[in-house]
C-alpha cells in the first residue's frame, strides 16, 4: 500500500512537519482551506473512523489534545478553530488515513457541508 501520510511520518516524502512524538505528526496541508491549516495524523496507519477500534482510544484522543496544543502554538485557541474528520468517499476524505484537520486564523462558515 502506497500512503502519503506514511511516507511524511516515516520521513520519506516532504511534509512541513510542525509537530511529531512516538504517536502523533502533524504538518501543513499543501491545499490550505484557511491560514491556518493542519493535519494531525497517527504515525500507525489507520485508514479511517471506521477502522478505529476500542484499542485505539488514548491514540485518538492524543490526536485531539496535539490539535489543542497546536491550536495554542498558532495563536487562533481564543479566536476559534475547526477540526474536521472526514471519513470515507462522500464525506471527501481523499488520502485513506485516519486525519484531523485543524482549520483557524479567519471566521468560519456555517452550515459545514
Amino acid at each position: 500500500m502506497d500512503c502519503i501520510f506514511c511516507e511524511i511520518v516515516a520521513g520519506r516524502k516532504p511534509g512541513k512537519i510542525v509537530y511529531q512524538d512516538e504517536q502523533v505528526t502533524a504538518f501543513w496541508d499543501i491545499h490550505p482551506a484557511a491560514p491556518v491549516h493542519l493535519l494531525i495524523v497517527p504515525n500507525r496507519y489507520i485508514a479511517s473512523v471506521n477502522e478505529a477500534t476500542a484499542e485505539d482510544a488514548a491514540l485518538l484522543g492524543r490526536l485531539f489534545g496535539v490539535a489543542r496544543q497546536l491550536a495554542q502554538e498558532q495563536g487562533i485557541h481564543q479566536s476559534g478553530y475547526r477540526l474536521i474528520v472526514n471519513t470515507g468517499p462522500d464525506s471527501g476524505q481523499m488520502i485513506p488515513h485516519l486525519h484531523l484537520h485543524l482549520l483557524g486564523g479567519r471566521h468560519m462558515r456555517y452550515p459545514v457541508g
